[in-house]
């Protein structure tokens, strides 16, 4: 027994670590808000995630709202990854990171963007292309900088 816990105790200091640097996860290291990734591109909206219905990636814990978005997302998490790790897209387009909602998105050419709010994604749909254009150059650069840090 003692192993176990200890096992996952290493599991999850190490989750942790990986997350939130170059992800914006909370606290427990779940990104996207607990929101459904896959759920944006077959919903075409924000759905909650279960703690039940979980995958990892790149460090981040990913919620969904059914085992079959879950396994629809193992098979190719990189297509419903967010962009710039989950940060928000507008705020990475001035090189900053900050957290999101969740509730506020796009997806452009296959690609899920997110933002901080309602309010923040309505200032980065005034130019969608321009501001993916000045995050793509920004993420390079702030992608491994702790978000207080920038």
């Amino acid at each position: 027994m003692i192993r176990i816990v200890s096992t996952l105790f290493a599991l999850f200091v190490s989750l942790n670590t990986l997350a939130g640097i170059d992800t914006q996860t909370d606290d427990n290291g779940v990104i996207l808000a607990g929101h459904d990734a896959v759920a944006y591109f077959t919903d075409n909206k924000p759905v909650m995630g279960k703690a039940e219905f979980t995958a990892v990636y790149q460090g981040a814990i990913y919620r969904f709202s059914s085992a079959e978005n879950r396994n629809t997302f193992n098979q190719n998490p990189q297509q419903y990854a967010p962009a710039y790790g989950g940060y928000c897209s507008t705020c990475t387009s001035f090189g900053k990171k900050f957290e999101v909602n969740g509730k506020a998105f796009k997806i452009v050419d296959g690609q899920l963007f997110v933002n901080k709010n309602e309010e923040i994604h309505a200032f980065w749909l005034k130019d969608v292309a321009g501001n993916i254009v000045k995050a793509d150059n920004n993420w390079p650069e702030i992608k491994h900088v702790p978000a207080d840090e920038l």
